[in-house]
């Protein structure tokens, strides 16, 4: 096997699906990445969303960093909700539940084994919109909203990938 396997649409679609076999996805790992990978990624999440704004990058299993006509940067849903600049928090832009009762956290858990929700929570994180459920964080009741990470996509794209934004002239 060479180190440079170029792997076909229909292996990153079963990749994103999670439908992949286990030895596939172990390769797939182990080895360099194909330089046209990333392409095929977006291009197929592009293809299963109902709106036309070019996709950035994923930011999470159902949301998408994309950019607007306006050249603004958001968090957008594959529903196409609309959450916030990309550098913001989009979790304070969702719908929130927190199980913080020990009612609430035996609708998860079986009996004695739920956490003390006086040492810790879950939230879980929803699509205004959809009600998809985006993510679900187990943290101490104080805690801060997580904020996941904040791409400096201009870099990304011009050194890391070697090609202009979508939708940029250059």
């Amino acid at each position: 096997m060479s180190d440079l396997t170029v792997y076909d649409r229909k292996t990153i679609e079963e990749l994103i699906d999670g439908t992949i076999e286990f030895y596939k996805l172990k390769e797939m790992l182990s080895n360099f990445k194909d330089r046209d990978r990333f392409d095929k990624y977006i291009s197929i999440l592009q293809e299963r969303v109902p709106w036309d704004d070019p996709i950035l990058l994923p930011a999470g299993l159902h949301l998408y960093i994309v950019q607007k006509p306006d050249g603004q940067r958001i968090v957008k849903c594959d529903c196409g909700h609309e959450f916030c600049d990309y550098r913001d928090n989009w979790k304070l832009h969702a719908l929130i539940h927190v199980r913080d009762t020990e009612e609430k956290m035996a609708e998860l858990y079986p009996k004695l084994l739920a956490p003390d929700p006086q040492w810790q929570v879950i939230r879980e994180y929803y699509c205004p919109n959809c009600a998809t459920q985006l993510e679900v964080e187990a943290v101490t009741p104080w805690y801060p909203v997580i904020k996941d990470f904040e791409p400096d996509i201009d870099t990304f794209y011009t050194e890391w990938l070697q090609k202009p934004l979508p939708g940029s002239k250059g």
